[in-house]
């Protein structure tokens, strides 16, 4: 058994997966409050405020605290239905500026990292030239956070076939889309999550040995496959060990350990490993938050 989980990792929780109600300034504010006033957190992930004088009393609530930011772009690409390599051109600078407008707030926030998801995959016939465009639209996204500071650019694979199907996708195609952006951004960087996984069909440890040296950021989270008629079927992160989902403290464990493995948690490394789960219909955000440290745990006492 190892020593305190914390001394192997700063644990994070996505804001706006955690507490999909909180919508206003008030709820937005409050329920960021709760996270980052547990003390089991050094990291949260948070999306666009609500209105402008909530964001501003984000940002000072976020600097007070001294926790780690990470700022998702995923919200604003899917809202928008915005397709960074999408076959036509204007489609795809539409989701450019989308994604350069919300770099903008991330600076706001004090922000370490910033994260985004590929488009559709368009299928085999068109998949080469669609890679070619994501990288493009990469690279003038990596620019322009390098014109404004030090922001890492994490692009983080989804599932490509279940639900929101994108180009990326596959480790290794997000490894070869992380090599060419690297020529113009060499801190970029992948991030994995766990629940995209075993939609994938990628093991643990498939895809952290095939990204780890691209890897600078970490998700927990599970899914649900086995029954399409279900309504938390796909990418709905349901907690650890809901009925008929994928991950629970032996899948939780195998990533830990695999991590652990290729070097990316590491005594005394401070990297991060955040939650992302949402509760179900008629749960309560606070008592999935409460299950989630004892899965994790659990699990770290079976390293």
């Amino acid at each position: 058994m190892l020593e305190n989980l914390h001394n192997f990792m700063q644990v994070g929780i996505v804001h706006f997966m955690a507490y999909p109600n909180a919508i206003s300034g008030e709820e937005y504010l409050h329920t960021l409050s709760t996270i980052i006033e547990d003390d089991f957190f050094s990291a949260v992930e948070i999306k666009s405020a609500p209105d402008e004088e909530t964001a501003e009393q984000a940002r000072r609530l976020l600097e007070s605290s001294g926790v780690l930011v990470g700022f998702s772009g995923h919200p604003a690409l899917i809202r928008n239905k915005a397709d960074l390599n999408s076959i036509e051109k204007e489609e795809r600078q539409r989701a450019v500026t989308l994604l350069k407008c919300a770099i903008d707030e991330a600076y706001q926030f004090g922000a370490k990292n910033f994260a985004f998801m590929s488009g559709k995959d368009p299928g085999q016939a068109d998949r080469e030239m669609a890679v070619g465009y994501l990288i493009e639209s990469i690279q003038e996204v990596c620019q322009y956070a390098r014109s404004k500071g030090d922001l890492e650019i994490l692009l983080e694979p989804f599932d490509h076939q279940t639900d929101f199907q994108c180009l990326i996708g596959p480790s290794e195609l997000a490894v070869e889309v992380a090599q060419e952006v690297r020529k113009v951004d060499p801190s970029f960087g992948l991030m994995v999550d766990l629940s995209h996984l075993p939609m994938l069909g990628e093991t643990p440890e498939k895809a952290l040995t095939t990204t780890r040296d691209y890897l600078k950021h970490a998700h927990m989270g599970n899914c649900l496959i086995d029954d399409s008629n279900n309504p938390l079927y796909g990418d709905k992160h349901p907690r650890f060990g809901y009925p008929g989902s994928e991950i629970d403290i032996p899948e939780l464990t195998e990533y830990l350990r695999t991590l652990l493995n290729i070097g990316y948690l590491e005594e005394g490394k401070n990297r991060t490993l955040s939650f992302e789960i949402k509760p179900a219909p008629g749960e309560s955000p606070k008592a999935i938050i409460s299950q989630a440290k004892r899965k994790l745990r659990a699990a770290w006492l079976q390293i």
